[in-house]
């Protein structure tokens, strides 16, 4: 299988080593630093006390490494309007489109939601562009359950955990989507093929979409954010709206914040990646973690006042620092 990277980063460096080792010919779409990188040294993975090197061909034109079987986006939402614009050569009519990324995707009401099936999401897609690029037909949904920083560029290290949670839009059980989530087991990912991915989207969205721009906002690892008595009651009473917002569009959460704050307890004390975002300036993933909500909560009739005061205060604070 011809499997391309589209963002070399963290999680799409970690995936790309994974799919390389398991026989897969990897090739990345990247630039500046990381391409130099990878021409010279491939696509390098620090795991469980080892380090894994693979070649890979790395280019900034995707028009060069030409037509693949398998593409997996692992860019940071803010970077998608980009992709969208450069995408195209990767893709032929019936080849496979990995989005492995935080928060509410733009296909997320595609083949899903009831009466709001089809809906476009503004704020993640504002003109439409990125789902005119990149066709509902192409896209397996993934959602990703591991934790994995930059060493440095096209060098990855894997914290903990090896979840990915992937599924057709529409929640067949297609034969590309089988053959795929066979794939990745023998790539040594824990993989899970899900009958709704948005509902697995919305879970993961429920724990982070406040953890994330509380420790981008203070700095705070997740610790101090849950030991604070004040601002866990905050984070608590945001995931409530989110509780009922998801409830509205068929994604019942038999769970209570607090349920949801003993599993985030028990990975310790770690940096949220959009905190790693802001130490490292780079675009924080605002729009597909908070404000994606609030949009859904105006849709479905949820009001939404800590959500709206939790989106303003993260959106200034990044626009305050050049990230949004």
């Amino acid at each position: 299988m011809k499997a391309c990277i589209y963002g070399a980063g963290a999680i799409g460096g970690w995936i790309g080593v994974k799919l390389a080792r398991a026989g897969c010919q990897v090739s990345v779409v990247a630039r500046g630093a990381t391409l130099q990188a990878l021409q010279a040294e491939g696509l390098r993975l620090q795991e469980g006390g080892e380090t894994l090197a693979v070649p890979v061909q790395a280019s900034a034109s995707p028009a060069e490494l030409g037509v693949q079987d398998l593409v997996v986006v692992a860019v940071k939402a803010p970077g998608m309007a980009d992709v969208a614009k450069a995408i195209g050569p990767l893709l032929g009519p019936d080849k496979m489109v990995l989005t492995a990324m935080n928060g509410v995707p733009w296909w997320f009401f595609q083949g899903f939601g009831g009466s709001w099936q089809g809906r476009k999401l503004k704020a993640v897609d504002p003109e439409g562009a990125i789902a005119e690029a990149i066709p509902a037909k192409h896209i397996i949904g993934c959602v990703v359950h591991a934790s994995c920083s930059l060493r440095g560029p096209g060098h990855v290290q894997h914290h903990f955990g090896k979840g990915l949670i992937i599924g057709e839009p529409s929640g067949a059980k297609s034969q590309r989507v089988q053959q795929l989530a066979k794939l990745l087991q023998e790539a040594g990912f824990d993989t899970t093929l899900s009958e709704q991915i948005q509902k697995d989207t919305w879970y993961k969205l429920w724990g982070n979409m406040t953890v994330n721009p509380v420790s981008a906002m203070t700095g705070a690892t997740t610790d101090l954010i849950l030991n604070d008595d004040l601002v866990r009651g905050f984070i608590s009473a945001v995931m409530l709206e989110a509780r009922e917002i998801g409830a509205r569009i068929g994604i019942p959460i038999a769970q209570m914040p607090e349920d949801r704050h003993q599993v985030t307890r028990k990975l310790g004390s770690f940096k949220p990646s959009m905190l790693q975002d802001v130490e490292a300036g780079k675009p924080v993933e605002i729009d597909a973690l908070v404000s994606v909500v609030q949009e859904i909560g105006e849709m479905t009739g949820v009001p939404t006042p800590f959500t709206d005061a939790l989106l303003g205060l993260s959106r200034l604070h990044a626009r305050v620092h050049g990230l949004y």
